[in-house]
């Protein structure tokens, strides 16, 4: 991906390069993702065709496959997906992808290679093997399947009881893409504090059974937790909607970095892509949906209700 201005995608922006190319504090020509959905092989993550993608890995696991490839290598961070996310509106294409067991919910014409079958019904495809329109540039040298197929773990972002976060500098209070950054459980250490949380639009629930309670508002407090019993890193209770149905909290000011991060909707159009949070305990990020998802997949997807140490089924790596 090479580098851009924020100001190429909004004027308004700073003619500065986004985030994803400083690296370390070292602004970079390009950087590098990995085409494919990636399959591990002896403990490592490995991008390859056509191959039924790795699920079912802790946040922790994911990391470690990723990093073990060698200097320089790692999961995939949410602030590249968010670079790779806005190259995309701006361009006017957005990817479609396996998001309606095996096809596209917009398009039940496109499909993959069928890799794994969620009882009676198309799960996973083969990565890569949908057409070019489910690879983000919509060509066959894109990234592909950044819609649906399985969400995909994402460093850089992380709440600690709703407080959001992110890969920077402290000291400048700049948002960066420091991959080098631990991320150990709980610990925020050489993470960059926002100042900003998740909140809920409504009061939440003591239920310990997965309950919606409503939207989600930007604020610089959790008003209202999504479980209100003790804090905890357990599945209760979240709040989810659109994602650009996020709304912000009375006097509250939506800083331009949580746009450049997609963090808040950084512009119209989103194609009604999905945004859940739990707002207790610590949460990691996943991005762009699964297989089942529908129009709530996207590559402005965002989920931030997921504990670091459950491997769900329907998330990979990248």
């Amino acid at each position: 991906i090479p580098r851009y201005n924020l100001s190429q995608i909004d004027s308004s922006w700073p003619d500065t390069p986004h985030p994803a190319f400083i690296v370390n504090g070292v602004v970079k020509d390009v950087i590098w993702i990995s085409k494919y959905q990636n399959i591990l092989i002896d403990g490592y993550a490995c991008s390859l065709p056509g191959q039924d993608p790795a699920a079912g890995y802790t946040f922790d696991q994911a990391r470690t496959a990723c990093e073990k490839k060698g200097k320089g290598w790692h999961i995939i961070n949410n602030t590249e997906w968010a670079a790779i996310a806005l190259w995309c509106w701006k361009n006017g294409f957005q990817p479609r992808g396996n998001n309606c067991n095996g096809h596209d919910i917009s398009a039940p014409y496109e499909n993959g290679v069928t890799t794994y079958m969620n009882g009676t019904s198309i799960g996973r495809t083969g990565a890569g093997t949908g057409p070019q329109s489910w690879s983000h540039d919509n060509t066959p040298w894109g990234i592909a399947d950044m819609n649906g197929n399985v969400w995909e773990w994402n460093d850089g972002i992380k709440l600690i009881d709703g407080k959001i976060y992110v890969f920077g500098d402290n000291s400048s209070k700049t948002p960066m893409n420091n991959y080098t950054t631990l991320n150990t459980s709980h610990d925020v250490t050489g993470w960059l504090d926002t100042g900003y949380c998740y909140d809920g639009v409504n009061a939440g629930s003591n239920s310990k059974t997965i309950t919606c309670t409503g939207g989600v508002m930007l604020n610089t407090t959790v008003t209202h937790p999504s479980y209100t019993g003790a804090t905890t890193d357990e599945q209760y209770s979240y709040a989810d909607g659109q994602f650009e149905a996020i709304t912000v909290a009375s006097g509250v000011t939506v800083p331009n970095f949580l746009k450049y991060l997609c963090l808040y909707p950084p512009v119209a159009g989103l194609n009604g892509d999905y945004f859940g949070v739990r707002n207790y305990g610590e949460r990691q990020a996943i991005r762009g949906g699964s297989w089942s998802d529908q129009a709530g997949a996207g590559v402005f997807g965002l989920n931030l209700d997921c504990a670091r140490t459950i491997p769900y089924q329907i998330v990979g790596l990248s």
